[in-house]
């Protein structure tokens, strides 16, 4: 399932929000045939985006996703189901770290 960011101004009514939601949700499992019901998740959802340079492997991608789930199971003791993990790959080009530099570029 596709990560989704939906952002609005403070103050907007729950019925328009939930509107939004879904009105998105039913425009995924119409184009990207999302399910209707992936995974159920509690009110303890977790949601962790991680930029990072694209040179991991598959099996060191696996490795994390594995880890956070149960390095956050045995403390504080979230369900691995409520651990949702979105990882975003850049070049080594597209990171500054200050000063107007791309330290990485070559």
């Amino acid at each position: 399932m596709p990560f989704t960011r939906i952002a609005v101004r403070e103050g907007k009514p729950a019925a328009y929000r939930a509107a939004l939601v879904d009105g998105v949700h039913r425009a995924l499992m119409h184009t990207f045939n999302v399910p209707e019901d992936d995974i159920e998740r509690s009110d303890d959802l977790v949601m962790i985006q991680i930029t990072a340079n694209n040179t991991r492997t598959l099996e060191q991608k696996r490795a994390l996703y594995r880890t956070i789930a149960e390095n956050l199971a045995a403390q504080p003791g979230v369900r691995p189901q409520d651990v949702f993990v979105s990882l975003v790959e850049v070049l080594k080009e597209d990171w500054s770290f200050g000063n107007g530099i791309a330290q990485y570029a070559v």
